[in-house]
């Protein structure tokens, strides 16, 4: 093995033990936080991607779960991973299962008009679900499996590492700040979560599919992502 190989070898190993970690230091050199260059960025790109794909592994490797065992596949996440935006649904349904996507299907396409509305194409940013296995009958997730489900999320959160996140759905409230009160008095107030010592900015939403069922919903969810947009320009992202 050349010396290339092996040292990047142990930056992808270094990443995936910080995830776990964050205390270990790996090198006495000092850093230099002012000169960027190309060849780090594509580094640091490959290692999310081997740390998502890392995350995936341990996620299949869950035993005696009916999700799971009742699931034609898992569904992680897709998008650009590098997006300073996140968003997290609830679970997959038959649409993500067939495409092997997130928000799929007439949620899908709803979901997209509302980001578009604030100027966001979905390809854009990093979307995924708080539960990785379509439910039986797509039925709600039980506290339970939410609570199983919510350290490989938050294992997530950190390696995508968003400046904002964006929770749709009970479930993802649920799984991301242990809430279960109701999320029509929750939704459209900025929280935050600490994970690893730094703080995620959170919106809680309606999920889509529920907005087809519940139309007269849709103006609270217009005044959410409004606020998300403020914040967007607050923090000057780019996207």
């Amino acid at each position: 093995m050349s010396k290339k190989s092996s040292d990047q070898s142990m930056l992808y190993k270094e990443e995936l033990i910080n995830l776990i970690e964050p205390n270990f230091t790996f090198s006495k050199k000092p850093i230099n936080r002012f000169k960027i260059n190309e060849t780090n960025i594509k580094i640091n790109n490959l290692n999310k991607i081997e740390q998502i794909k890392e995350l995936k592994k341990l996620i299949n490797s869950i035993q005696n779960c009916n999700l799971k065992d009742n699931s034609k596949k898992l569904i992680l996440g897709d998008g650009n991973p590098d997006s300073s935006i996140m968003i997290i649904g609830e679970a997959p349904g038959l649409e993500d299962e067939e495409n092997n996507k997130t928000f799929q299907g007439e949620a899908g396409a709803l979901l997209e008009k509302m980001l578009l509305a604030i100027n966001i194409k979905k390809e854009s940013i990093y979307s995924c679900y708080a539960i990785n296995f379509r439910p039986p009958e797509d039925r709600k997730p039980t506290s339970q499996e939410i609570k199983r489900y919510s350290v490989f999320l938050k294992k997530h959160i950190s390696i995508i590492d968003p400046k904002i996140i964006i929770l749709f759905g009970s479930t993802a409230m649920e799984s991301v700040t242990s809430s279960n009160e109701r999320i029509s008095s929750e939704r459209g107030k900025w929280k935050e979560i600490i994970l690893k010592n730094k703080t995620y900015p959170l919106m809680v939403s309606f999920n889509p599919s529920y907005l087809i069922r519940f139309q007269e919903n849709k103006k609270f969810s217009w005044e959410d992502l409004k606020k998300v947009k403020q914040k967007i320009l607050d923090l000057k992202i780019k996207i």
